[in-house]
């Protein structure tokens, strides 16, 4: 395993058990940098201010998982695409509105570009009015 793939792996494990900044940026340059062509994300810039966002859906969420369905390193390009699905139940308090009670799971990948061995740029690529739709939030 490379040392960007092994990054990778524990990048994603925290930002997705909801660990926020804290616990992310450890694996990331300082002014890392995230986009997503995502409506619940439009105004997020940072990948601080993403991990943040995952910290904060996962206690509206508190059944929030991922599984991983693949993870690719592209040592020439110095990227890593992962492949998970999130899945979970908005029954605590926050969010959107209030708990609906409803649950989703949703595909979406994340692509961590990485500068001296930490990611400097993520992108995620998900399909939210999907999962938003499942949640009751439309």
């Amino acid at each position: 395993m490379t040392a960007i793939t092994e990054t990778a792996r524990q990048f994603f494990d925290a930002c997705e058990t909801g660990k926020g900044w804290g616990g992310c940026q450890a694996f990331c340059t300082q002014d890392a940098t995230f986009t997503a062509q995502a409506e619940p994300l439009a105004d997020v810039r940072t990948l601080e201010a993403y991990t943040e966002w995952m910290k904060g859906l996962l206690g509206f969420m508190p059944d929030g998982r991922y599984e991983v369905k693949s993870f690719a390193t592209d040592e020439g390009r110095q990227n890593v695409c992962a492949y998970g699905v999130f899945s979970g139940t908005h029954s605590g308090q926050g969010g959107p509105m209030p708990a609906t009670g409803k649950r989703t799971s949703t595909d979406y990948v994340y692509v961590m570009e990485f500068a001296d061995g930490k990611v400097r740029h993520m992108t995620k690529i998900w399909n939210a009015p999907w999962a938003i739709k499942e949640l009751g939030w439309t």
